[in-house]
């Protein structure tokens, strides 16, 4: 009962924590850039708001459309309660696996996609295109930035790679483990659309990628999409935190060692929040036909960090 317990409520507090993550992530920005700017909170004042109004569906959308919004939410559920965030052992430990994790994100990404493709609108089919062009590079990115660790463990279970980061970092970790983390910080900010490969503040036309595609979206729809998306970014940070410093990830089922590691798993999503609001101050987004080059160039260097992991093992 206990595992089973442990993926609802990892599920839960990855579900609670996006929406305040988003608004850590503007506060700093705001702070940096001179501005008042919101709350922590207001992502969840803005998803209540949006729970309350009337869904709006165009004539022209199909199924497509309406189930999109409900497949990225259940994708972005099942991640996070798979994915060894507090404990390396868990009931969906099986689940947890780097091609089934890295498929169910590309499923909702599709799913939006598709929807945006289901509209009729230029606007729709635009964000649905470039979307599937950042796909097409990002995911081979991730599968090979953690199968780099994986070489050195002999699994693609992502509890195993962070338990044997955790106990046996020495065997774990090497110089092409530099390599294989900044191809997942960036493959991070393309599939969580942030700068500099989309902007999540901007409805410019030339510039917007995935805002593109829920322009049609209203109501409780929207909330669970922009919810969805939140996750998303909690999700892949977390990863990212937690494959390369797995430290206070617990071991077993103990309700203490579940409690120390919730702490600081929350510590270590604000501290990722932050910097990567910090680095969003002082960045510029890339022209579109320039983002393949910077995920083409992660991609390199999560190639790279493979070739090393074997030759070095």
């Amino acid at each position: 009962m206990i595992p089973w317990l442990l993926a609802a409520g990892q599920a839960v507090l990855v579900a609670a924590v996006a929406p305040l993550l988003i608004g850590l992530m503007r506060a700093m920005r705001a702070r940096l850039e001179g501005r008042a700017g919101g709350r922590v909170g207001q992502p969840w004042r803005d998803l209540r708001k949006q729970l309350r109004k009337e869904p709006v569906i165009p004539a022209d959308a199909g199924a497509f459309f309406t189930a999109a919004p409900v497949v990225l939410m259940a994708t972005s559920m099942l991640v996070a309660a798979a994915a060894p965030y507090l404990s390396t052992r868990g009931p969906l430990s099986g689940v947890a696996d780097l091609i089934v994790v890295v498929g169910l994100l590309l499923l909702g990404a599709v799913a939006l996609a598709l929807a945006g493709l289901d509209t009729g609108t230029a606007f729709g089919g635009m964000g649905a295109s470039r979307e599937m062009t950042i796909a097409a590079l990002v995911e081979p990115t991730l599968l090979l930035a953690v199968f780099a660790l994986s070489t050195r463990v002999g699994s693609t279970d992502l509890g195993a790679i962070v338990a044997a980061g955790a106990t046996r970092p020495a065997e774990v970790f090497t110089p092409a483990s530099a390599l294989a983390a900044a191809a997942l910080a960036i493959a991070t900010l393309a599939e969580a659309g942030r700068l500099p490969v989309d902007n999540p503040a901007t409805h410019l036309e030339l510039t917007m990628v995935h805002e593109a595609m829920v322009l049609e979206y209203a109501g409780p729809d929207l909330a669970l999409i922009e919810w969805a998306a939140a996750m998303r970014l909690t999700i892949l940070l977390g990863l990212l935190a937690n494959l390369f410093i797995p430290w206070g990830v617990a071991t077993d089922l103990h309700p203490g060692a579940l409690a120390v590691a919730t702490g600081v798993f929350v510590v270590k999503l604000a501290a990722l929040g932050c910097l990567v609001a910090a680095g969003e101050v002082f960045a510029a987004k890339l022209r579109l036909f320039r983002v393949p080059e910077l995920l083409a160039g992660s991609f390199v260097l999560s190639l790279l960090a493979v070739i090393a992991s074997s030759v070095l093992a």
